[in-house]
């Protein structure tokens, strides 16, 4: 159960403030040419659930096959980005991919055990093959996960592979063969506990259920924002049309008896806002048991930040809800984030609606105008919306160059509002860090 202030992006007030990472000594200083802006992908479990994320930079794809000394520059800036936040670690899992030759940088050993996992690609000029190994046994030694990309044909590969918690492959470009004979190899290996199978890049629904039927646990590529949607119309959802209904009424300053009545047609709305008011990390002194006090704590903001993200609720989510949910929250609370940065003298929570509004159109399959057309929203968020126009347009670019994986559009949104890569990144790494936690225990 996610807690209420987390929910509202508040501080909880007895908690300690995070301390800042330590800086990390960068051993290869990073060039100029590497892309500075942070790549985070969602990757699913057997269970269709959001389990984790893959942290990468923009365009390393083009430095797979790259020489070591290239390979280590993209890695160190990767580790250095992820250093200089706390907030990079709290996610339900981190994987992160990395090059063999850049496993001795200083950043490696300062990484935490808990969640954070390495995705380790043998480089073709390992110079030193005993040291490597040894390092793999240590890393994992210490709490790590370590995962070893399918590399039949490196020297390494079989000796590498039994320091592993993972098998990762490749399967864009691969056979159905190679998928089944890749399982069965390490499924088959003697091991005292049986090794995880990672799927990576994985482009079809048909790709993922191969992958399913042949035992991986981990799930990451196109496949999942490719998804289809679900058959009914999520126009016909009752609860969602009533939430809607509710967050006109709040936008509207409409009277609280008003708005009690409203809710009271909503059961389990008013059951989640009281079980949750009356929750002991809130630490009330009394207890509230109607829906007139409760609306008289919560507030009007903080009453509308619970509907609009709880209009992305869904039970039993598919691939695509799933991603729905990520893109809607990441994008309100990164706009929110970096709103406390750029416009450090206005109100945050119109951001915040900003970027979750903006997904209403793919949550409720209409016109994103027809959809807003009746809310009582200010103009900022109207226009930011339906023109890309006003004040909120330009963090509204950012957070959806985001999810583009468009190096050159995210360098041009940031530019256009006069933000650096690294506040980008850290916005970026607490959003998601925020999003990880509201939907942990999604009901």
């Amino acid at each position: 159960m996610f807690s209420l202030k987390k929910l509202f992006g508040g501080k909880t007030e007895n908690a300690a403030p995070a301390a800042a990472a330590p800086p990390v000594p960068v051993d290869a200083p990073p060039s100029d040419s590497i892309s500075a802006f942070l790549r985070r992908e969602a990757m699913f479990d057997r269970q269709n659930r959001l389990s984790a994320h893959l942290f990468s930079l923009q365009k390393s794809s083009l430095f797979a096959d790259a020489p070591r000394d290239i390979q280590r520059q993209v890695d160190a800036r990767l580790l250095a980005i992820l250093a200089a936040s706390p907030d990079a670690w709290n996610t339900q899992f981190a994987f992160l991919p990395l090059g063999s030759g850049s496993l001795d940088l200083t950043a490696v050993d300062r990484l935490p055990t808990r969640n954070v996992g390495l995705l380790v690609q043998l480089a073709p000029d390992e110079d030193d093959q005993a040291a490597l190994i040894i390092r793999l046994a240590t890393l994992r030694e210490r709490g790590l996960k370590i995962g070893i990309f399918r590399q039949p044909r490196h020297p390494l590969f079989a000796a590498a592979i039994l320091q592993a918690d993972l098998g990762v492959l490749n399967v864009n470009g691969h056979e159905a063969g190679t998928v089944r004979d890749f399982s069965a190899a390490l499924r088959a290996s003697e091991r005292e506990q049986p090794m995880q199978l990672l799927a990576l890049n994985i482009e079809t629904p048909d790709e993922h259920r191969l992958c399913q039927q042949w035992h991986f646990d981990f799930f990451h590529g196109p496949f999942a924002v490719n998804a289809p949607p679900r058959p009914e119309s999520a126009q016909a959802d009752p609860h969602k049309i009533q939430l809607l209904h509710l967050l006109h009424l709040v936008q509207g300053e409409a009277e609280t008896g008003e708005l009690a009545e409203a809710m009271k047609q909503d059961p389990l709305l008013t059951f989640r806002i009281l079980r949750y008011l009356n929750s002991p990390t809130l630490g009330l002194s009394h207890r509230i048991d109607s829906i007139g006090q409760a609306l008289i704590i919560l507030g009007r903001q903080r009453l509308t930040r619970w509907l609009s993200v709880l209009l992305f609720s869904v039970r039993e989510p598919n691939f695509a809800d799933w991603m729905l949910v990520e893109s809607a929250l990441t994008r309100g609370r990164l706009m929110e984030e970096l709103g406390a940065e750029l416009l450090p003298d206005q109100a945050h929570d119109p951001l915040f609606l900003t970027g979750i509004f903006s997904c209403l159109d793919r949550l409720l399959r209409r016109p994103l105008a027809d959809i807003i057309h009746d809310l009582p929203i200010s103009d900022d968020i109207r226009s930011a919306l339906l023109e890309r126009q006003g004040p909120f347009a330009g963090l509204l670019a950012i957070a959806e160059a985001s999810e583009a994986f468009d190096v050159v559009r995210m360098q041009n949104a940031a530019q256009a509002v006069s933000l650096d890569p690294a506040s980008v990144n850290r916005a970026l790494l607490a959003a998601t860090a925020w999003a990880s936690e509201v939907t942990e225990h999604w009901e």
